[in-house]
């Protein structure tokens, strides 16, 4: 009996290529707050939680950061983010991936860090129906990635034993929660980390982006 798959998708920087827009959202949200921290530094954190961002930032600019002020700083990110909405698109073959598995029947679902306000912006990009896919968001779960609690409620909601999924992600952060849930990790440079980084931290397969991955879908559990 033929092990059956499913694909546990990150959003930003995997299926859209909306990574360098939250980097320079989240920048202009840390200026308004009168917090420096170099754009380079903020890359290094997309996709990881909120509270560890939050520890993060403590790290690196020695200040005092309270719950009012990393609202603010949310909602600033938000605001920002959206206002560049116009350059969000999907990655090239994004589109045709998830066509793919699904006309091949093959389960997918999406799971980010992003909470709606921003992931909605995303999906609407995709020609993704959040009411009609299995979508799951920060706001949704208790812990975002390094955590795994995204990949393991994607994949509750989609009733497949997490053992039987495929995470495919572009950073370290997805890496580590899909190690930490027990499933595959699928590394995509599209989101800038390196192929090693990925590797390193758990990726079994690195590709380029969506494209090359249903390119070689047969590798990773998907069959033409």
């Amino acid at each position: 009996m033929r092990m059956e798959t499913a694909f546990l998708f990150d959003l930003d920087g995997t299926l859209v290529d909306s990574v360098y827009q939250h980097v320079l959202a989240w920048k202009h949200a840390l200026d308004e707050e009168g917090i420096a921290l170099s754009v380079w530094r903020i890359h290094r954190r997309i996709g990881m939680s909120g509270g560890l961002f939050t520890n993060q930032l403590l790290r690196e600019t020695g200040q005092d950061l309270t719950v009012e002020r990393m609202e603010r700083l949310r909602h600033l990110h938000a605001e920002a983010y959206q206002a560049q909405k116009a350059s969000v698109q999907p990655l090239p073959g994004a589109r045709a991936l998830l066509q793919w598995l699904g006309e091949a029947g093959i389960p997918w679902a999406i799971a980010t860090s992003g909470r709606m306000e921003t992931a909605r912006v995303n999906l609407e990009a995709l020609g993704v129906d959040p009411d009609r896919s299995v979508v799951v968001t920060r706001d949704q779960v208790r812990y975002a990635k390094p955590d795994p609690d995204l990949f393991l409620a994607a994949a509750d909601r989609l009733g497949f034993p997490i053992g039987n999924c495929m995470v495919v992600g572009d950073a370290i952060w997805d890496m580590l929660a899909a190690t930490r849930a027990r499933a595959l990790g699928i590394g995509l440079l599209s989101g800038g980390y390196g192929r090693e980084e990925l590797q390193q931290a758990g990726a079994i397969r690195v590709y380029d982006d969506p494209a090359d991955l249903l390119q070689h879908i047969d590798e990773v559990g998907g069959r033409r």
